[in-house]
């Protein structure tokens, strides 16, 4: 399997202990990170024509993969404060 860029722990190193404990502790957060997950997987494969979407398709994902990662961001820095 290649290697899928733009993974959580790879974007976020610094706060690979504390979104894996999120993903354990909090519904919500685990959530976010599965759909993250999802997208980010479905862009990978977009950008690896191993899937072939349109390219409308393409930017849609990654806005919404943006998104997500924005509220991963946010949950982040709220249970660090």
């Amino acid at each position: 399997m290649s290697h899928t860029p733009h993974e959580l722990a790879e974007d976020f190193p610094e706060h690979q202990d504390q979104i894996s404990a999120l993903r354990q502790s909090d519904a919500y957060f685990a959530k976010l990170a599965q759909d993250y997950h999802a997208v980010n997987r479905a862009v990978h494969r977009a950008e690896t024509n191993v899937e072939p979407i349109s390219a409308q398709a393409e930017v849609e994902l990654r806005k919404t993969r943006a998104i997500l990662k924005d509220q991963i961001w946010a949950q982040l820095n709220k249970v660090a404060v």
